[in-house]
């Protein structure tokens, strides 16, 4: 299943980084080209998902529609990553004071429910890019690995090679690097691989409720909520859109937790 899983993700990154030719072996290859007398026509030659109620080949816009879910999923787990490792390295082996404010600022943001304040936030901003949209949901996303971060550096802070590195007289950046994170980021990298799925979900349905990427970003999201109110007359524009957002997220949590399972073994 470990192979199933990668090559399912393997096509999506080949969908995401060649869309535009990908896109023009089934279908128009141009999201954008839409004529309205094709509005809402059924699979057919030239159009193999059918066309959604401008008339757009709804095929060539999942195919654009994988580069922007995978896009922000990826840059949402950039950001929160990079967060959560600044923080937990800090917190867990400093210790004291720092771990004690730390702990306080992670406690804040994960008091907030992650959907409801990424609406606030998003509702706040002018232009909801991806870029954008990206950031709020990294601002919600990192305190949870933050905490795993702390926990597995206090583990090892005090191990005998870590302070075997201090008595050698190595600097604390040099000891972080080579002794700490190595030992730490291998939990934190399969819960990074299952919140870009959570992301994934998270985004399409803020834009499926108005909040989050806007025309003319094309996104699965975006899709399903142009599609919801004529599900039961055109069923495919619905359906094609779901089936991608669906294998997607299986196939990247399923994979992540198969990491999780070979990194850690009595999690299994």
């Amino acid at each position: 299943m470990f192979w199933v899983y990668v090559a399912v993700i393997t096509v999506l990154a080949l969908l995401s980084v060649l869309p535009g030719p990908i896109a023009a072996l089934f279908g128009a290859g141009d999201p954008y080209a839409c004529d309205i007398s094709d509005s809402a026509d059924p699979p057919r030659a030239g159009h193999p998902f059918g066309t959604d109620l401008q008339g757009c080949d709804i095929w060539s816009n999942v195919v654009y529609g994988t580069r922007t879910s995978l896009s922000i999923g990826l840059l949402t787990t950039a950001f929160a990553l990079a967060v959560a490792l600044v923080v937990g390295v800090l917190a867990g082996y400093r210790g004291g004071w720092v771990d004690a404010v730390l702990g306080r600022i992670t406690t804040v943001f994960l008091g907030f429910p992650f959907i409801l304040g990424a609406i606030i936030v998003l509702n706040s901003v002018g232009t909801r890019s991806v870029l954008v949209v990206s950031a709020v949901l990294a601002l919600f996303s990192w305190p949870a690995m933050a905490r795993l971060v702390r926990s597995s550096v206090r583990q090892v802070r005090d191990a005998e090679y870590v302070q075997c590195a201090r008595a050698m007289g190595l600097t604390t950046g040099r000891i972080l690097r080579c002794y700490v994170l190595p030992n730490t980021i291998g939990p934190v990298l399969a819960v990074a691989t299952i919140l870009v799925g959570g992301v994934i979900v998270a985004e399409s349905t803020l834009t499926f409720l108005g909040v989050g990427l806007q025309a003319p970003s094309i996104s699965w999201g975006l899709q399903l909520a142009s599609a919801q109110a004529r599900f039961q007359q055109y069923p495919s524009m619905l359906l094609f859109p779901g089936l991608f957002l669906s294998v997607t997220v299986i196939a990247i949590i399923a994979l992540g937790d198969m990491v999780r399972d070979a990194l850690d073994p009595r999690s299994r």
